[in-house]
C-alpha cells in the first residue's frame, strides 16, 4: 500500500484524498500520512518565509521514505523542477477565482470602500484595476479562517481560488466566479502535482491518474512565470484553453496599485505546452514586464 504524503488541512487532505481514490480505482491502494510544515507552524507571511515553504517538508519527506507520493497545489510549488521526483497531473478542478461576500454580493455590488481581503500581489493588482475605491486587506489562515473573517464582519468579501471552494465541498459559498479573462487566476491554479521518487513502483502508478491535457495547459502556464523568473507571489497571471488538440495559453502581469498591465497569448499544439508558454512570456517581457515586476 501506497504512503500518500499531505499537509494536515482540510484543503490538503481533501486534495489527497481524491489522489488516494483515484489511485485505488486504478488498482494501487494507498493511504494518507500527515506531514507538518513549516507554513502550518509559521503563521508569518508566506513573502517573508519564503517561496515554497509549504512544500518543502513534503518533498523532504518523500525523499527520505516518509511516505512514496506527495500531493501539491502546484501553484504553489517552486517553478525549478526538482529532478529527484517526477510530477504529474491529474484530472484539473476549475481553476477560476471566486469571491466570497457578505450578502450574496458581486464585486460590482459591493459598497464604496469595502474591506476586501486578499495577500497575493496578482488578485491586489487586478481588483485595484476593477475597483479602485477598494479596501484591500492582507489575509492569512486557511479556507475556513479566511471565510470566517466574512462571516464574522471583519471583512465584506474575500478572493479565493474556486478550486479550494469546490473541493473543500464550499462552491455554494461564491457568490461570484470570474471569467479568466476578467481576473487572471494563478498559474496551474485548480492544479494538483502529484510527485514520486523516479524510478520506483510509486513513480509507475502515477501513470495510472496523469491527465495528459490537464499536464500540458499547467505546464504552459508555469512556464510563463518561470521564464518570467518570478516566483508564486509575484502579480503573475496565467490560464490555458484547450480545443481538441489546441491549446492557447494566456498570461498577464499586473501592477500593484492597478495603474498598468501586460497580457499575452500563443496557440499551438496541445504538446507544446512549454513553448506556448515561452512564447506568452517572451511578448511579455519584450512589452516591458520587467518594469511590472519591479
Amino acid at each position: 500500500m501506497f504512503s500518500i504524503g499531505t499537509r494536515g488541512s482540510l484543503l490538503a487532505t481533501t486534495q489527497a484524498g481524491h489522489v488516494r481514490d483515484w489511485l485505488a480505482q486504478a488498482g494501487y491502494p494507498a493511504e494518507l500520512h500527515i506531514v507538518t510544515t513549516a507554513g502550518d507552524v509559521n503563521m508569518a507571511p508566506v513573502e517573508r518565509i519564503g517561496v515554497g515553504v509549504f512544500t518543502q517538508a513534503l518533498r523532504d519527506a518523500l525523499d527520505v521514505g516518509e511516505c512514496d507520493i506527495a500531493v501539491h497545489s502546484f501553484k504553489d510549488l517552486p517553478t525549478a523542477a526538482d529532478a529527484r521526483f517526477r510530477l504529474v497531473v491529474p484530472q484539473r478542478q476549475d481553476p477560476r477565482e471566486a469571491l466570497v461576500a457578505r450578502d450574496g454580493l458581486s464585486l460590482e455590488q459591493l459598497p464604496q470602500g469595502a474591506r476586501v481581503g486578499t495577500s497575493a500581489p496578482r488578485r491586489i493588482g487586478q481588483l485595484r484595476s476593477l475597483r479602485p475605491d477598494l479596501d484591500i486587506r492582507p489575509l492569512r489562515g486557511n479556507i475556513d479562517t479566511r471565510m470566517g473573517k466574512v462571516s464574522s464582519g471583519e471583512l465584506d468579501a474575500v478572493v479565493l481560488a474556486y478550486a479550494g471552494l469546490v473541493r473543500a465541498g464550499y462552491a455554494q459559498r461564491a457568490t461570484e466566479v470570474f471569467a479568466p479573462a476578467t481576473f487572471v487566476p494563478a498559474p496551474a491554479q485548480g492544479a494538483l502535482a502529484i510527485e514520486a521518487k523516479v524510478g520506483t513502483a510509486a513513480d509507475t502508478a502515477l501513470d495510472a491518474i496523469v491527465d495528459t491535457q490537464a499536464m500540458a495547459a499547467a505546464a504552459g502556464e508555469r512556464e510563463v512565470l518561470a521564464r518570467l523568473e518570478a516566483g508564486c507571489t509575484a502579480p503573475v497571471g496565467a490560464y490555458s484553453v484547450v480545443d481538441g488538440q489546441q491549446l492557447t495559453v494566456h498570461g498577464g502581469i499586473f501592477a500593484l496599485d492597478g495603474s498598468a498591465s501586460l497580457r499575452a497569448e500563443a496557440t499551438g499544439d496541445l504538446t507544446q505546452g512549454r513553448e506556448l508558454g515561452a512564447q506568452v512570456a517572451q511578448e511579455l517581457l519584450a512589452a516591458g514586464a520587467d518594469q511590472l515586476l519591479g
